[in-house]
């Protein structure tokens, strides 16, 4: 089913979902044997997951190992259609696909949630220095929910699980608590949430957060989830 127009630009962040690769050794000679295995292990990460952080500890030795070898990355990932995008003052690696193939679709609650974690990572930044971790709890994204007023009521924990499930897989939150039910458990948002959803002011993303509570039921209903 056919994205809402107003929702098309989060998607486009989100590119490169889906399939894996098998890398063609002569494209890595001169490597180390054991080199071309993590070359070939990290692109199928990029394709699944889209993001690589620094701050992730479980995925800071596969950035490193991306800076080391960047024009390869960037050269083998362009012949199959996609853009390695470095910013290296966020510490974040990110695929796009210009062609916008690929895609992975969110539905409409897990893109309120991205643009609340959006929101509430700009506002806790604001407090921290720039080497602090951004570190919400579960409560804190309940209390944003309701005092923007897009239900009158809490989205159910089993919507709400799946849709931080879904950041975590593209790296942009990690869960420091197992318990997602609680309202004390804690997530880390990446400083990859800054390349997922890029707006050159936050109020644009408070803009959208509203056209999602003015189209109310109609666009819950009409939601699908689709990967491309």
């Amino acid at each position: 089913m056919p994205l809402p127009a107003e929702r098309a630009w989060l998607y486009v962040q989100l590119a490169g979902y889906g399939k894996g690769v098998v890398i063609s050794m002569d494209f890595l000679e001169g490597m180390l044997q054991k080199d071309k295995g993590e070359f070939t292990r990290i692109c199928n990460r990029l394709l699944g997951n889209c993001f690589v952080c620094k701050r992730n500890e479980a995925t800071k030795g596969d950035y490193y190992f991306i800076m080391k070898y960047r024009e390869k990355f960037s050269g083998y990932l362009s012949v199959l259609g996609y853009r390695l995008e470095i910013n290296e003052e966020y510490g974040v690696v990110q695929l796009t696909n210009p062609l916008n193939y690929n895609r992975y679709n969110m539905k409409l609650f897990e893109s309120v949630i991205l643009l609340i974690l959006r929101i509430m990572y700009d506002e806790k930044k604001r407090e921290l220095s720039a080497s602090d971790e951004v570190i919400i709890n579960m409560g804190d994204i309940h209390e944003k929910f309701l005092s923007l007023k897009i239900r009158d009521k809490m989205m159910d924990k089993t919507t709400l699980r799946n849709a931080i499930s879904t950041m975590r897989r593209f790296q942009l939150v990690e869960v420091l608590d197992r318990e997602l039910s609680n309202e004390d458990s804690r997530l880390i948002i990446y400083d990859s949430i800054l390349m997922a959803v890029r707006v050159e002011d936050i109020k644009q993303a408070y803009e959208k957060l509203e056209n999602y509570r003015k189209g109310g039921k109609q666009n819950e209903e009409a939601d699908e989830s689709e990967v491309d």
